[in-house]
């Protein structure tokens, strides 16, 4: 845990040793929950455990309401250590307490060793591109909304944002046992 984080969470908090076999929780999961978030923590740990996989060792930032942990908005940077680079991600949580949601906003920054043309002609065919800046261009996919990419030159590189972001984001394992729920509870009792 980082220094900045231990102090941010002050003293006696402690995380949890999984169980055998399982995999650990990324640090930003176990620094939200240790603070009391709860509504949008099933999206910030879907995101965190994304941003990770497959780094060597990885750190975070937290931002959060301290009035209300779990009303608030959560803002975390995570800084990522891979085999050949470091990256970093961007992580936003807001929960909407009228609806049950949370609005999310995440955001991955990597600098990649080749021009932004070749990266869009190689890994972006079929986007549509929108520039900015003379430097500076946004790619789409219409079948997937909410997601760009962003190419910004910076030579002798291109530096790389993926951006992701979902308005009333529901959790999908709390929907499925609402309605496994409701259906027991409306089935009419056998009597014996």
């Amino acid at each position: 845990m980082s220094a900045v984080l231990g102090a941010q969470l002050g003293a006696g908090v402690s995380f949890a040793q999984p169980a055998a076999n399982a995999p650990a929780p990324d640090k930003l999961t176990q620094a939200a929950a240790s603070v009391g978030v709860k509504k949008c923590l099933p999206a910030i740990s879907r995101l965190a455990g994304l941003a990770v996989q497959g780094s060597r060792s990885h750190d975070v930032l937290l931002d959060w309401d301290r009035k209300q942990p779990d009303a608030g908005a959560v803002f975390s940077l995570i800084g990522m250590e891979f085999p050949n680079a470091g990256m970093a991600a961007s992580i936003t949580a807001v929960p909407d307490a009228a609806a049950g949601t949370c609005t999310i906003a995440a955001e991955r920054l990597t600098v990649a060793p080749f021009t932004c043309a070749s990266i869009a002609q190689a890994e972006l065919p079929g986007y549509q591109m929108v520039r900015l800046l003379p430097i500076y261009a946004v790619y789409t996919d219409p079948k997937e909304p909410g997601s760009s990419v962003s190419l910004i030159d910076s030579p002798p590189g291109c530096l790389v944002i993926r951006r992701f972001v979902e308005y009333h984001w529901q959790n999908p394992n709390a929907a499925a046992a609402a309605s496994t729920d409701a259906s027991k509870s409306s089935k009419p009792a056998v009597k014996r």
